[in-house]
């Protein structure tokens, strides 16, 4: 009898609550439930977002175009794009010269990630929170963190006014940010291993380094490698930047002497030509490396 009586209560109680429902939806506009909430973050952000469109608009209004006829500057730039990407051609140069150049611009991102990496390495010991103490961990990471906030030019820039513009201010510059991305990365790598294994070993009456050597270094080498090698594209990159910027030399300096003083644009495409096939051809290499260490 009381099965009875519950089972009949239970069928007259779900066509109300489908009542309901239906009530709900008919009260929403249109037969739509909204979702989300409005919030003032999501107001504020909808009035940034305004007031940089208003600012963009009075701006391009209010330009000094100085009579720039904009079909002859449209025209202008596709036929330089058309130079530059279709009429490739040396002129002030060896093919032997801009081989030798673009090997100077490997071996300057090349050394800065080595050295880098190396310091990284022995830093992120200490500052990794299943290793190091906490109060070590958090005045290395913020002094990391403000060392990886300063861009790479400004850091090249800063060590130029000791060691002068060259390669040296570049070399230093770009391994002082290195050191404080992969520190960074390294770090993250050691603290997401399996906390077991170190307290497995550290059970067994291990030490600090051959806890190092037998947990650390064979669980984060993948990691490892991956991190350094995406720097050392990084580097690449920023070398081939530094060479105009800090007078480093390299392809970098050849392509900005093409480009601002000469004006030399078929050079400076079969340059930018070079740059992006050893790019391409780096990545394929790194990446061989890092299937190899899996």
């Amino acid at each position: 009898m009381n099965e009875t009586v519950a089972l009949s209560a239970g069928i007259s109680a779900r066509p109300s609550s489908a009542v309901n429902l239906e009530r709900f939806i008919n009260r929403s506009r249109k037969g739509k439930i909204k979702i989300g909430a409005k919030s003032k973050s999501q107001l504020a952000i909808k009035i940034l977002v305004l007031v940089l469109l208003g600012i963009t608009v009075v701006a391009f209004l209010t330009f000094d175009y100085q009579g720039i006829d904009f079909g002859k500057a449209v025209a202008d730039t596709l036929h330089n794009i058309k130079t530059v990407f279709l009429e490739p051609r040396l002129t002030s140069d060896t093919i032997g010269g801009v081989l030798y150049q673009l090997l100077v611009t490997f071996c300057l991102g090349t050394l800065s990630t080595l050295i880098g990496a190396v310091l990284a390495f022995f830093c992120s010991l200490l500052c990794a929170r299943n290793l190091a103490h906490p109060v070590c961990v958090n005045i290395i990471k913020s002094v990391v963190a403000v060392a990886r906030a300063v861009p790479n030019v400004l850091w090249v820039l800063i060590f130029a006014v000791s060691a002068g513009l060259g390669s040296v201010a570049a070399v230093v510059g770009l391994t002082f940010h290195s050191f404080a991305y992969l520190t960074k990365a390294y770090a993250e790598s050691i603290e997401e291993m399996d906390p077991g294994v170190i307290e497995a070993l550290r059970a067994n009456g291990a030490r600090y380094w051959q806890i190092v050597c037998q947990a650390v270094v064979p669980s984060t080498i993948t990691s490892m490698v991956a991190w350094t090698f995406m720097r050392f594209e990084i580097n690449f990159a920023n070398a081939v930047a530094m060479g105009a910027a800090a007078g480093a030399g390299g392809i970098g300096f050849h392509l900005f002497m093409a480009g601002s003083f000469y004006f030399d644009l078929h050079e400076m495409g079969l340059l930018t030509y070079i740059v992006v096939i050893a790019v391409v051809l780096l990545e394929m290499i790194s990446t061989k490396i890092k299937a190899k260490v899996k």
